[in-house]
């Protein structure tokens, strides 16, 4: 069995602990692993030694057909899917022209001739939401369609965070009926394109309707998770961005310099490609150390499908097991200076998943939209910081409640550099 002496990089909790004892903590005993060898070793396992196992309000506001949650061959026949269409969509002209359209069009609005205040999360929030909707619904934000998405997904979000309580007027509650809004206009927009035939749009959905390997129940399922992956990874994403380009004199004029050298080489109005992006190297540095800072997924469940030996170490079947990124990303032997932001660090190095960086999870559950959320922050730099200069208005940290958010919304003034972009 574990010892009752653990190293410092591992935790053991069980029910009644840290002076727990009521039903709410009445979980299964569980593994916090802050070991970059031992969470390398849990996600490489994924459905053969240790398996997803969110806790059950995640799944009963989620669905049980969202790939966050299905297992086994069902998890695999859907992230296939996810891959494909990511993998097709990155650098396509009419996904990047969406992109820079929308981050055109925010920005624009910013545009007062002087000084003023934005609330930023709210900013990168629209941006992303846009985006997303756009690519997976093909819907416009001018289309009533999508500011009634907007508005459910904004009460299915609050709920997600939410104590599990049904009970109407809940937070928990509105977002299980926010949820069931939504899928009920999704099924609403398939339908009227089987009946119409137009599914010519340049979308997911057109993708998932073309398919016959996934029920309509999946494909909602799959929208939701699209939307749901799409608008709070990227828009945090964004914000951790700002955020730190914001304290960092010298970074943001090397970001700036990069892109004033890539729009030097295109017309006036002449769009970005995804050549153009392959040159952003310094912005990619910024994004990688922004997730490592900012850590937008901290941990992962797991448990464990049988007796599992890990060294001299056995993990119980049923156990569970928490993986935390967050740790391997702030531990000091493992980056050096690991509270400070550097994107130099990244310089030479590898710019994906390793054992000791792990933003958007890994293994066979490595989150599938991450390159299209880097492209999204990466196309939205460009344009942000070509047009205006930045400072964050008062004190306001990115927090953990427990997912990552700025208390305040990330307040900020900015001043228009030109009118031009």
């Amino acid at each position: 069995m574990l010892p009752t002496h653990w190293a410092a990089s591992w935790m053991i909790t069980a029910p009644g602990m840290g002076g727990c004892s009521s039903p709410i903590c009445s979980a299964p005993p569980t593994i916090v692993s802050c070991d970059q060898e031992l969470n390398h070793f849990i996600l490489q396992n994924e459905e053969k030694l240790f398996q997803c196992s969110y806790p059950k309000p995640i799944h009963g506001i989620l669905g049980k057909s969202s790939m966050l949650v299905v297992l086994g061959e069902d998890h695999k026949r859907l992230r296939t899917l996810a891959l494909a269409l990511v993998t097709s969509t990155k650098l396509k002209p009419s996904y990047l022209g969406d992109i820079e359209k929308i981050a055109l069009h925010l920005v624009g609005s910013w545009h007062h001739g002087k000084a003023s205040k934005i609330t930023f999360c709210d900013e990168a929030r629209k941006f992303a939401f846009r985006v997303i909707v756009k690519q997976v619904l093909g819907l416009s934000p001018e289309e009533p369609v999508t500011a009634m998405i907007l508005e459910d997904f904004l009460t299915f979000m609050k709920g997600l965070i939410s104590f599990p309580l049904r009970i109407p007027g809940t937070p928990y509650a509105r977002a299980v009926q926010a949820r069931e809004r939504i899928s009920s206009t999704v099924k609403g927009i398939i339908e009227e394109r089987r009946k119409t035939g137009s599914c010519k749009k340049d979308d997911f959905l057109n993708v998932l309707l073309s398919t016959n390997e996934l029920s309509d129940e999946e494909k909602v399922s799959f929208v939701l998770d699209s939307l749901l992956g799409g608008y709070e990874t990227t828009s945090l994403l964004i914000s951790m961005v700002v955020y730190f380009l914001g304290q960092s004199a010298t970074d943001l004029d090397q970001v700036k310099r990069e892109h004033e050298g890539i729009r030097s080489t295109k017309g006036k109005e002449e769009c970005l490609s995804s050549e153009d992006y392959k040159k952003m190297e310094y912005t990619q540095h910024v994004i990688n150390e922004a997730l490592r800072c900012g850590n937008i997924v901290k941990f992962v469940h797991r448990k464990a499908l049988k007796d599992v030996r890990y060294k001299e170490y056995l993990i119980p079947s049923g156990w569970k097991v928490l993986p935390v990124f967050s740790s391997v990303h702030l531990n000091p032997s493992l980056h050096g200076n690991a509270q400070q932001f550097q994107p130099r660090r990244w310089e030479g190095a590898s710019q994906g998943t390793s054992k000791k960086f792990t933003p958007f999870g890994g293994g066979p559950r490595l989150c599938p939209g991450s390159e299209l959320a880097k492209v999204e922050a990466a196309f939205f730099v460009h344009h942000l910081v070509l047009n205006f200069r930045w400072k964050i208005d008062g004190d306001d940290v990115p927090m953990a409640y427990p997912y990552v958010e700025f208390p305040r919304g990330l307040p900020i003034e900015i001043e228009p550099i030109c009118s031009e972009s």
